[in-house]
């Protein structure tokens, strides 16, 4: 009788699960709350660089936006379950690589390890506010106790610094990215008609050019707080897209840059569709 070995057996059935119908479903479903996330947040910018002062351009803003509609706490509970399943993929992914040629390097493996951890954060941060149990502080405010912590410990000026930088670095990624249309070598393209992927392109492109615009100034401010050793300057997602509405072109570049967050929320829901998401 054939002995199998136990790890081989582990790694075998742990792949099998990677590749299952219903991660795939889960990953489409996590990419649809990614969606909904982004178009939230884009309208609650818009509404700011029209005046709106009580708004909060930020995924907090978006669940107190939830929150007040009716039966809007079933929505947060499937937002929640939704990044739940994409931190899901995104481990799987880390564990037996990204579909695609060089989906099984290290960098691409870190990255998906990050992704994970990041959605799952997201996910509880859904269930704690459900709860009652999150931060009451708004995305500014933890951003600014967070960079004074940072900075009160010897050497702290310059990893803020350094994570600003870095910030900057992603923005700039981000933008170079939807410029480049590289988002397309994941997408199943061969699944589309012509006209449909010229559109998805351009949300693809507008929408990951306005992230890029958001974590380009997000990253500034931070350079800025530790430069200057005012902790204030640092900002989260709603204070830097409140800067945006402070540079010569006024609100209507906050406009732009809202719209565009509102079309990758579009393009997120294209990506679910057409998204290859199965593990290398």
């Amino acid at each position: 009788m054939k002995v199998r070995n136990p790890r081989r057996t582990a790694q075998s059935t742990g792949r099998e699960a990677a590749a299952s119908h219903w991660l795939r479903w889960l990953a489409r479903g996590g990419l649809v709350a990614r969606g909904v996330n982004y178009m939230l947040i884009g309208l609650l910018a818009v509404q700011i660089a029209f005046g709106s002062k009580g708004k909060q351009a930020d995924s907090a803003g978006a669940l107190h936006a939830v929150a007040g509609q009716d039966g809007g706490i079933v929505v947060l509970w499937l937002l929640a379950a939704g990044f739940a399943g994409l931190a899901l993929w995104r481990l799987a992914e880390a564990g037996y690589g990204q579909a695609g040629r060089r989906g099984h390097t290290a960098g691409k493996r870190l990255v998906s390890l990050g992704l994970g951890a990041f959605y799952g954060f997201v996910s509880a941060g859904i269930v704690a506010f459900i709860r009652g149990t999150g931060s009451q502080s708004s995305g500014n405010a933890e951003s600014q106790d967070l960079t004074a912590k940072v900075m009160a410990h010897p050497g702290g000026r310059w990893l803020v610094i350094g994570i600003g930088i870095g910030l900057f670095a992603a923005g700039a990624g981000l933008a170079a990215y939807g410029l480049r249309k590289q988002f397309t070598r994941v997408l199943d393209t061969a699944q589309m008609s012509a006209r449909t992927r010229k559109a998805v392109e351009f949300l693809g492109m507008a929408g990951n050019v306005a992230r890029g615009v958001v974590f380009g100034v997000a990253g500034v401010l931070l350079v800025i707080a530790a430069v200057t050793f005012d902790p204030k300057e640092a900002q989260g997602l709603d204070g830097s897209l409140r800067k945006i509405a402070t540079t010569p072109l006024g609100p209507w570049l906050l406009v732009a840059v809202a719209l565009g967050l509102v079309t990758f929320g579009v393009y997120s829901c294209c990506e679910a569709r057409w998204r290859v998401v199965r593990p290398g």
